[in-house]
């Protein structure tokens, strides 16, 4: 069965449409629906069985952590532990936005969203319908990017048919989503004020070290 698109708007989500996400997603359903970079892949993190049919989706390694989606900082200090003032200044610059900062897991997450490693990448997207999903939720969302292993990511609710349609059962039809560059990641996991960027996306690393400056 082709999976259901829902079109919400990208800057004003209808409650009623953010709703019926909700309890797809507290089904234990994966939900397809547009971040600020690429569409991606939600689920409810505390669902084991829904996290493992991501990683069946999108056959991803076992060893690697999914990226969470939150509603603000406050959410933040609620999913991780040893939070020093690094975090608080790439939070403070960049949140909203595509950066998403690699931290200790908090004892609220369960251990297989962290790949095992005990870390959990965090982000504050722009994305209005992502952010009214984790509200209404009131749990943050996977943000895995929708696209099969060796396809391009889809910055269309269209393209995420045509890799996932018999596979997912709700598509968010967002609209484009604003960048088609991935997400800068900088781990602070080391603590102790230390930090490395595990990739460079939509964020360069000089103004992350510019950031971190001040």
């Amino acid at each position: 069965m082709n999976a259901e698109v829902l079109r919400i708007h990208p800057d004003e989500p209808e409650p009623h449409l953010i709703g019926q996400v909700v309890e797809s997603l507290q089904r234990g359903d994966v939900v397809a629906l547009p971040t600020d970079t690429f569409y991606g892949l939600a689920v409810d993190p505390v669902n084991l069985r829904a996290v493992e049919h991501i990683y069946e989706l999108k056959t991803r390694a076992r060893h690697k952590p999914l990226s969470l989606l939150i509603a603000d900082v406050a959410q933040a200090y609620d999913l991780a532990r040893s939070i020093d003032s690094t975090f608080d200044k790439l939070a403070e610059r960049f949140w909203p936005g595509p950066l998403t900062i690699v931290v200790k897991a908090g004892s609220k997450l369960p251990l297989r969203v962290t790949a095992n490693t005990g870390n959990v990448a965090l982000r504050v997207p722009e994305a209005q319908i992502c952010r009214a999903v984790v509200g209404a939720l009131g749990l943050p969302i996977t943000a895995t990017s929708a696209n099969l292993s060796g396809q391009p990511e889809c910055t269309y609710a269209a393209l995420v048919r045509e890799q996932f349609g018999e596979k997912i059962p709700l598509i968010v039809d967002g609209g484009p989503t604003a960048r088609s560059v991935a997400t800068t990641i900088v781990d602070l996991s080391g603590g102790g004020n230390s930090w490395m960027i595990l990739r460079e996306g939509a964020i360069p690393t000089h103004e992350i070290a510019l950031a971190l400056q001040h």
